[in-house]
């Protein structure tokens, strides 16, 4: 579905722009592994493999829609590897930017990083019920 989206926008080119928002998870069940009935509870300890989820980033930005600017995003854990991994992204999936943010503070602030340049983007802690998004926005 993504791909279809994204190949009809190509038809606008540089005036076309990607919001690629966080993936829902990295990993899944394939559907030739899953169970035909409940796994029953006292069967004992469960083992489960996981695969990963095929990353479409690099296609999007390199083939779909190469003319379209992409921003996606990066959510951590661990801010000692944040800026690496949106760095990183950068050049790997082909963005034009990444907004980044570590999961305890992600309400608070987040880091826009392009090519050359992070800004650091922080809601209003003065207003009431404010959010991060309004300012980076702006």
């Amino acid at each position: 579905m993504m791909q279809l989206i994204v190949v009809l926008l190509r038809y606008v080119g540089p005036n076309a722009m990607l919001y690629l928002a966080a993936a829902v998870s990295d990993f899944y069940v394939p559907w030739e592994s899953l169970r035909d009935h409940k796994i029953q509870s006292g069967a004992g300890p469960l083992d489960m493999q996981l695969d990963q989820v095929p990353r479409m980033l690099s296609l999007l930005s390199s083939e779909w829609a190469p003319l379209a600017f992409c921003l996606s995003f990066k959510l951590e854990t661990d801010k000692d590897i944040l800026l690496d991994k949106a760095e990183l992204a950068l050049k790997k999936y082909g963005m034009h930017m990444v907004v980044a943010n570590e999961l305890l503070t992600r309400k608070e602030e987040v880091i826009v990083v392009a090519p050359n340049e992070q800004i650091t983007v922080t809601r209003d802690k003065l207003q009431a019920r404010a959010d991060v998004e309004k300012p980076l926005i702006k």
